[in-house]
């Protein structure tokens, strides 16, 4: 979001992104529409239409296209908010549901209270394209993952089997192991896999220099047992600006880590968390919490609070302890980051004079 001082007189302009045109509804300071027109999704054709000298209050939804054309905009001096579609019911339950509708209603709320649309701040275009390596890995990992349950499931189907093995080590092995009929089929896919292993290993190459060349502070998050260098790198590429946060308890809600809220009078219902925020960072900072609480985990302060919640949890309290541990997780992981503290695993059992007694 662009801070620029919003005059008197400056129109707001709704703008409804697709994915080739831009429709957009411009208001008076009165709510009165002076213009409705559509230009292309292009950099060019936005530099044409809003380049000029006059400076506007501009609204979008966040998408695929907002990151890009949010910076294009704020760059030309507007003031630019991108609105969160989740707090956006009102656009889809429309009746009568076009872009052009669409439009109107983002400039008329940005009109009355930018803050209704809950606005979301984009990431640099250089943090874009570094957290877009952590994704094209992570993408690849998944993809190697799909194809390896198919060829074991191929295998089983022919009364054959693959031995246990490490996703790493797969490909080696799943050749000695081929049912000489499906040999011709699955060779290929196989071939693939080891190819995906090489463009894995370069990704790690080049997270490793990217993180030790502009990003140090991950070494501080790495501190804790469970947070690897993709886990520390995709905090960190993700959050951007650590100081963001009122309170650093509030990454949890940013993370969409807090349950869901339903309470009136004195009925206060448990609900699932809100899955809000970067999905991809949630999953990882989930996996850490399970390894936290897993057999493998080394004793820590996070760890006796997780399995404390766990075993006074009832039925899914396992469930909830990974969840509430990794927002305990993401909270500590911000603590770090910004103090620069050297982690201490126990100390809160230390204070507390129970280290002798662990």
């Amino acid at each position: 979001m662009n801070n620029a001082d919003s005059g008197e007189g400056k129109m707001t302009v709704g703008l409804d992104v697709g994915d080739k045109f831009v429709h957009a509804c411009f208001l008076d300071h009165d709510g009165i529409i002076v213009e409705e027109t559509r230009v292309g999704a292009t950099a060019l054709a936005l530099r044409r239409r809003f380049g000029g000298d006059e400076r506007h209050r501009v609204i979008l939804e966040a998408g695929l296209h907002s990151p890009w054309m949010s910076r294009l905009l704020i760059d030309l001096g507007h003031e630019v908010y991108v609105a969160n579609p989740r707090r956006l019911r009102a656009i889809y339950l429309n009746e009568s549901k076009s872009d052009r509708v669409d439009a109107e209603y983002l400039a008329r709320i940005g009109r009355l209270d930018p803050a209704l649309l809950f606005p979301l701040r984009h990431r640099s275009a250089e943090t874009q394209a570094d957290l877009a390596l952590l994704r094209s890995r992570a993408m690849v990992v998944k993809a190697r993952s799909t194809l390896i349950q198919y060829v074991r499931g191929v295998v089983k189907s022919a009364g054959g089997r693959i031995p246990h093995c490490d996703a790493r080590t797969f490909a080696h092995k799943a050749v000695l192991h081929l049912p000489s009929e499906l040999e011709p089929v699955l060779s290929p896919v196989v071939a693939t896999i080891a190819n995906m292993d090489k463009t894995i290993v370069a990704y790690d190459k080049q997270i490793e220099q990217m993180t030790e060349e502009r990003y140090p502070e991950t070494e501080l998050l790495q501190q804790v047992a469970g947070v690897g260098a993709i886990t520390a790198a995709t905090f960190v590429l993700t959050v951007e600006d650590p100081t963001r946060f009122p309170h650093s308890r509030s990454i949890g809600s940013y993370l969409g880590l807090r349950p869901r809220q339903d309470e009136s009078g004195t009925i206060k219902k448990q609900l699932r968390i809100t899955k809000a925020g970067d999905e991809h960072l949630r999953s990882l900072l989930v996996s850490c919490s399970q390894y936290i609480l897993g057999h493998f985990g080394p004793d820590t302060d996070l760890r006796r609070w997780g399995l404390h919640l766990a075993e006074r949890g009832g039925k899914n309290g396992k469930k909830r302890a990974v969840v509430a541990v990794a927002r305990k997780l993401s909270v500590l992981l911000l603590r770090l980051w910004i103090t620069g503290e050297i982690y201490e695993p126990l100390r809160n059992a230390r204070l507390r004079g129970e280290l002798s007694t662990a």
